[in-house]
Parts: structure tokens; C-alpha cells; sequence
């Protein structure tokens, strides 16, 4: 899958956690995962992009007590695995949704918007009772379960809470449906070998 080596990151954080007291006596490390786990996992940041998965807690054995709350403070260091969308990547995913406004493409962890407007150069129709996305003039057919690769043309991570937003294009040369890039290719290759053959004539 193209891109996609550059889109996953782990990236390592500390933060301090607070220890709830009814876990005390529950292993540390355990504890601090969960707590960790559930502030972080599913999150969404501007800097560190989608988290998928914590890896790696590390807590200070050494806590801290504040007046009034009877929890302890223990500073970690985790790993995150986060998906980082990159504008300009190139990335491949499967259709999952059609609908007359586009189509939505997993990549990654998440949904990208591929507009209508971004599939091909040709007048597109929508066939609601089949999901599918129709090209005039080509034919081309785009519909849930395609293979398709495209490139990230905007990318909005949004503030804390938003599950945010990345749109992406398939109207440049090799990108969309990967039959249709197969055929592109094949098409360009025959038509050089034909030229080579008519030179050497």
C-alpha cells in the first residue's frame, strides 16, 4: 500500500496520570495503562493525528498525594501509535460508502471524503439502487468494496472532540480504481510497443 509506511508514527509521550484510590493495590503498570488508554486511544490531535493504540507504560513507582483528593499522581512515558495524514500522500483504501456526492474511502483508521467532483474527467451519474458511481464517457464504475489509490488533498484534524475531516482526489494521472490503472498502464504499453514496431519498419 503506498504512502502508508510514512503515515503511521509512534511517537513517545510523558504525561501524569491520577491513580484512583479504589485500584490501590492493583499492579501499577496495569492501572496506569488503563488510565492512559482511556485518555488517549480514539483521540484526536492536531500534532499527533488519529491515536489508534497506546504501547508501552512506563510509571513512576514514586506518586504524588494533592490535599482533598485521595488519588496519586504518577508521571509515564508511553508510546502512541498514531495515523498522521500527510497533504500530497498517496495512499490506497477500499471504498466503503457511495453515495450521489461521492465516495468514502478507508485509509488508514478513518473515512476520506473522495468528491464527485475528484473521481474522474467525465460526467458522473449515481445509480442509488446499485451504489454506484458512473462515468458517461468511460464507463468507469466505482462502488462499496473497490480497491481505489488516491491523494490526500486536505486535511482537518479540528479540535478536541472532532473525529475531523480529509479529502482526498483521484483526478491525476495513475490514481483511482486499480483496474483502471491497470488498464491505463496496458493501454500506454501497447501503444509504445506499437510506435517502437512502426519505427523499426
Amino acid at each position: 500500500m503506498g504512502g502508508y509506511d510514512l503515515l503511521f508514527r509512534l511517537v513517545t509521550c510523558n504525561d501524569t496520570i491520577r491513580i484512583p484510590p479504589e485500584t490501590f493495590g492493583n499492579p501499577l503498570e496495569a492501572v496506569g495503562y488503563q488510565q492512559v488508554k482511556a485518555k488517549y486511544e480514539g483521540a484526536v490531535d492536531e500534532e499527533l493525528g488519529y491515536v489508534i493504540a497506546v504501547i508501552d507504560v512506563e510509571v513512576s513507582s514514586t506518586g504524588k498525594i494533592i490535599p482533598g483528593d485521595g488519588a496519586a499522581y504518577h508521571k509515564v512515558t508511553f508510546s502512541l501509535l498514531t495515523f498522521y495524514p500527510k497533504i500530497q500522500e498517496v495512499v490506497e483504501g477500499e471504498v466503503v460508502e457511495v453515495a450521489d456526492f461521492g465516495a468514502f474511502v478507508r485509509i488508514g483508521p478513518i473515512d476520506a471524503l473522495l468528491h464527485v467532483s475528484q473521481l474522474m474527467d467525465d460526467f458522473i451519474s449515481y445509480d442509488g439502487k446499485q451504489g454506484v458511481l458512473m462515468g458517461k464517457e468511460t464507463r468507469r464504475r466505482l462502488t462499496t468494496g473497490d480497491q481505489i489509490r488516491v491523494r490526500i488533498t486536505a486535511v482537518s484534524l479540528g479540535r478536541a472532540g472532532s473525529s475531523g475531516k480529509i479529502g482526498v482526489t483521484a483526478r491525476q494521472p495513475f490514481l483511482g480504481k486499480l483496474d483502471w490503472i491497470e488498464n491505463e498502464i496496458k493501454r500506454i504499453k501497447e501503444a509504445s510497443e506499437k510506435k517502437s514496431g512502426e519505427t523499426e519498419e
